[in-house]
């Protein structure tokens, strides 16, 4: 048995019909890799003895009693492989806009909480000979770090070679306990929440002070609230588009050594912040003030934390949409970066965490019924237009079940208010673009998948020459 942190229960209290909380993935493989050649049932079977050694893939929610604290971790005593691992075959002709339509709208189904929670769909029937596996895990399982670190465990370096040798993250979760059980250690743990949350009142206190002092000084990130409303910031239903794109991972470090100050994060949000202004533009939408983008903070490596799998921290960025040449958007996104950085790294690592602690589900869920409801997201300032994720992959090629992986889009949750998701990976010398949008918001969202690739070739004549 293992209790999930705040951070972890939050995302499953979030969870609505229309805001749904699972990220998930598409993984395209050359099968002509695989030894002795594809086939599904040699797929799952390979699957099904990996994930048998992994606890991770075989542990499920039991909720407390009265819902007085978040629910716990434990093994699915009746894990069916069956249950998680589907075929299909994309519709004729079997191009990247079938499959991007099939994955939108797999993307819109809700996991089985009684389950563990997670799906791979292995998709076949691709135009180019190519195999898709479609994943879908809960947010409340993983964040963006520890997902890929999950599907890695699946992975090895030669088609033949053994899979990866990486310590599994947790040990086996043990059969479910009995309900007076988990009803004293809930009350137990409610107890001593009046002094934690007097011990987070006096560095939160500092942390704004400090944050107030930063914005007049000019070196404080951007704030949210301030985002100019454009036509996917407002109510989310539960449809999804879904587009994705690849650009050269080299081009984007040749124009970060080009220019002084910038990251590779920094190029790829320039690049983000040039393909939605490009999008806007074309159907009359370009706000006069930039679009304000969430972007997620990995703090595995600095938190103090021991338990729970996200461990994640926010900054709010502007991506420069108001600007028109993308080497001035790039230095303008270089600068303002460099002291939204230094701000988050002066606010504790295990902030959020810390005040997750506090989640209920009875008030997130009243709260996210109220927002659908009233349609709260439709009204007042909007929070921030976006989310976008960068997410380190391998600089080596990978063989899923012995079949190369060829690209690896991510696609991350998106929310009222913000019905798009913009998440990048790494790998192999490409850096593969994953966008998630709701339907109704954005049904062309390959227009904007297809600005990438563009927007970079600009950005890299202008540097490079």
């Amino acid at each position: 048995m293992d209790r999930l942190s705040g951070l972890d229960a939050s995302f499953l209290y979030l969870e609505s019909s229309a805001q749904l909380m699972h990220v998930c993935g598409i993984i395209q493989l050359d099968p002509s890799t695989i030894p002795g050649g594809y086939s599904f049932e040699g797929i799952k079977a390979d699957l099904e003895a990996r994930i048998s050694t992994i606890p991770d893939f075989r542990r499920k929610l039991k909720e407390v009693p009265l819902e007085i604290d978040h629910p716990v971790w434990i093994d699915d005593e009746d894990f069916d492989i069956d249950r998680h691992v589907h075929r299909l075959a994309v519709p004729s002709p079997g191009g990247p806009a079938e499959l991007a339509e099939l994955c939108g709208h797999m993307a819109g189904i809700p996991l089985d909480r009684s389950r563990p929670l997670w799906e791979m769909w292995v998709i076949e029937g691709l135009d180019n000979g190519r195999l898709a596996i479609f994943t879908k895990m809960h947010h409340a399982t993983v964040d963006g770090i520890s997902g890929s670190n999950l599907v890695s465990f699946l992975c090895s370096l030669e088609p033949n070679a053994p899979l990866l040798d990486i310590a599994p993250l947790g040990e086996r979760y043990g059969s479910a306990p009995g309900d007076w059980e988990l009803f004293g250690r809930g009350m137990l743990n409610n107890l001593g929440k009046p002094l934690h949350f007097a011990r987070l009142m006096v560095p939160t206190t500092k942390t704004i002070s400090r944050t107030i002092a930063r914005a007049r000084q000019g070196t404080a990130m951007a704030a949210p609230l301030t985002a100019p409303r454009t036509s996917f910031n407002g109510n989310i239903t539960g449809q999804r588009s879904v587009g994705y794109a690849d650009i050269s991972l080299d081009k984007i470090k040749e124009i970060r050594h080009a220019v002084e100050g910038a990251t590779v994060n920094d190029v790829v949000l320039a690049i983000s912040g040039g393909a939605l202004r490009r999008y806007l533009e074309e159907r009359g939408e370009l706000p006069e003030s930039s679009l304000l983008a969430s972007v997620p903070v990995s703090v595995h490596h600095t938190s103090t934390k021991t338990g729970g799998t996200n461990k994640v921290s926010s900054m709010f960025t502007k991506l420069g949409t108001d600007v028109a040449d993308p080497v001035a958007r790039l230095k303008q996104l270089a600068e303002a970066n460099a002291h939204a950085k230094d701000h988050h790294k002066a606010i504790p690592a295990d902030t959020l965490q810390d005040w997750a602690e506090f989640a209920a589900p009875r008030t997130f869920g009243l709260a996210v019924r109220a927002v659908a409801k009233l349609r709260l997201a439709e009204k007042g300032p909007v929070i921030h237009n976006l989310v976008i994720s960068n997410v380190p992959g391998p600089p080596v090629p990978l063989y899923f079940m012995g079949a190369k992986i060829v690209g690896f889009y991510p696609l991350g949750p998106i929310f009222h208010g913000a019905g798009l998701n913009v998440t990048v990976m790494s790998s192999n010398g490409q850096m593969h673009v994953g966008l998630i949008a709701c339907r109704e918001q954005m049904p062309e969202i390959a227009d904007l998948a297809a600005h990438f690739p563009a927007e970079l070739d600009d950005l890299y004549a202008a540097v490079i020459g």
